[in-house]
């Protein structure tokens, strides 16, 4: 009789652990989830950004060359 009640309380007590680990996965997956989707906004962010930069690196540069062009009509 001892032997099955051990018995129970080491299935409760697995059963517990294994309810815990499915707890983790659930809470692990919806963080994944939630930056992968945080990466994938910054990622575009980034992509948004670059342009931005570049198209600023682009206007000064034709600055510049406008402003050289009229130093040298002077």
């Amino acid at each position: 009789m001892e032997s099955r009640t051990l018995s129970k309380f080491d299935l409760d007590q697995f059963e517990l652990q294994v309810m815990a680990l499915i707890r983790l996965n659930e809470r692990l997956k919806e963080e994944n989830a939630s930056l992968r989707a945080r990466q994938e906004l910054l990622v575009a962010e980034r992509s948004e950004l670059i342009e931005k930069t570049e198209q600023a690196r682009s206007r000064v540069e034709s600055m510049l060359s406008r402003l050289r062009a009229m130093e040298e009509n002077l």
